[in-house]
């Protein structure tokens, strides 16, 4: 079939904010089918991996009986959120009562200005009406800046909107004029109310979702009062999404999050809600039927005119193998981390390649993927870059032992020879072991494990296997793929070429 390649601009961006083909190549992932079937509400991901795709899909979706916030990170009061922490309670549980103030209003805003069904029930005009006078007489409108809701300007107006016990009469409290400093005072009550009067008034034909993604940016593993806030918004959608199904409402408080950054979190009931609530975004495993190829070609079929839905084979001249007999797709696919963006990516710079080539076929070839490389490599070692450095802050010295290594396949007596020429002793705490270790951790090196219920050996890296526990007593590595262009890397060692 003759495809004509050379009046495609690209194959959409590895950035889903720019991607003008999201929309039209989207894939009901199963993490996305879980979210909006109200199954599982904690998405989980590497960077790239696909979170704030779905996330896009969810809040642009429109529909008359389908509504949705979405929150980002230019929307999160961090700073407010800390100022009302609850004190006298549990760290991990200190801004959830805040979280579920931020998200009751928020899906009071859609019920107040969206749902065109409200009140969907005589028997919850009293309900809506309570809510509505609450959040005007509060706020000054019926929709409100998310980013203002808690402005120390803002006086809440408790009363006689809100009943709270007769204890609170004789607090000292203003609950006609409450500034918005002191709504710690009163927030478990306040939410008890607003609660019940949100589910109540909830459409039970109706779907609502409120979201939270870009809770990445700016993350500090070493900042305890970030964790705990993460914490907090997780138990909080928890809270109000178990609140929901008891009232058989469908609504659901869903939160993106990299699955990196939830590794780090400690508090009680994390296994239920990983095992319950929590829907990892995988592709190409054995866990996930998902594949990137599939991915490409509803991709392919969107820019290239005839193609049907398996064109990798018409697009990729797969009939010619790369080295070592494997298939471009293949060879592809293990310069990535199995995320949409590396793939993306990849299959644009090997479109550029091919445009710069003079090749008159209509079909990548392997000269194409090759010529590719180098600028995917740097595009792959960047994105490492972006990420590991709060982790890991002198990862350049970790990246120059591999340069001083020289090869992608290595042993652990060439890790030790050329670490004693690079940092000499390691008088500074550094140590050949910890490196290695660390670049596991972050899938720049596997080791090979032998052995196991099947005989012989693999490498084992963390990105194909987040549970992956790195082996001390490890003698052989090997380097990611993605990274040998820009570290400047040999495939492997003379010493190792019968091994390979």
């Amino acid at each position: 079939m003759a495809i004509q390649l050379s009046t495609v601009q690209s194959f959409g961006s590895t950035d889903a904010e720019a991607d003008s083909l999201l929309q039209e190549c989207f894939q009901s992932h199963s993490a996305y089918v879980d979210a909006i079937k109200h199954q599982r509400f904690l998405i989980l991901g590497r960077k790239g991996t696909g979170k704030t795709a779905i996330f896009k899909k969810i809040i642009q979706t429109r529909d008359s009986t389908f509504f949705s916030f979405g929150h980002t990170f230019l929307d999160y009061p961090w700073e407010h959120h800390r100022l009302q922490g609850l004190i006298g309670v549990p760290e991990e549980l200190r801004f959830t009562q805040s979280w579920v103030y931020l998200i009751l209003m928020t899906t009071a805003k859609v019920l107040l200005n969206q749902d065109n069904s409200q009140p969907w029930s005589d028997g919850m005009v009293d309900d809506l009406d309570r809510l509505e006078k609450f959040v005007v007489d509060s706020y000054g409108t019926r929709d409100p800046d998310v980013t203002q809701l808690f402005s120390p300007s803002k006086r809440l107006k408790i009363r006689p909107h809100i009943k709270l016990a007769k204890d609170w009469l004789d607090a000292g409290v203003d609950l006609e004029k409450l500034p918005v400093s002191d709504l710690p005072k009163v927030v478990r009550e306040v939410n008890q109310n607003i609660t019940a009067a949100v589910i109540n008034s909830l459409n039970p034909d109706h779907h609502y979702y409120v979201c939270f993604d870009e809770l990445d940016h700016g993350f500090n593993p070493k900042e305890p009062l970030y964790v705990n806030m993460l914490i907090g918004l997780i138990l909080a959608a928890k809270s109000l999404n178990d609140a929901a199904r008891r009232d058989g409402k469908q609504f659901s408080v869903i939160v993106f999050l990299r699955d990196d950054i939830y590794e780090l979190l400690r508090f009680e009931d994390k296994n239920k809600i990983t095992e319950n609530a929590a829907s990892t975004i995988e592709w190409d495993s054995a866990r996930t039927t998902w594949t990137l190829k599939h991915l490409m070609e509803r991709r392919f079929q969107a820019v290239i005119p005839g193609v049907g839905e398996r064109s990798w084979d018409i697009v990729f001249d797969e009939e010619k193998t790369m080295s070592g007999r494997q298939k471009k797709y293949q060879h592809m696919l293990d310069r990535t981390f199995r995320r949409p963006r590396d793939m993306i990516k990849f299959c644009n710079e090997v479109l550029a390649a091919h445009k710069t080539s003079g090749e008159m076929e209509n079909r990548f070839c392997n000269a194409d993927v090759i010529a590719a490389r180098d600028n995917y490599s740097r595009y792959f070692l960047h994105e490492i870059e972006d990420e590991i450095p709060k982790h890991l802050p002198d990862y350049e010295r970790h990246l120059d032992l591999l340069r001083t290594i020289g090869v992608a396949a290595f042993d652990r007596e060439s890790a030790d020879e050329a670490f004693r020429r690079r940092f000499g002793q390691g008088d500074d705490g550094l140590n050949c072991a910890d490196m290695l270790k660390s670049l596991f951790q972050f899938s720049i090196l596997a080791f090979q494990k032998t052995g196991g219920a099947g005989g012989g050996s693999e490498f084992v890296w963390r990105y194909n296997d987040p549970g992956a526990r790195y082996d001390d007593s490890a003698k052989f590595f090997r380097c990611h793929p993605g990274l040998i262009e820009s570290l400047g890397l040999k495939q492997w060692a003379k010493s190792m070429e019968s091994d390979e």
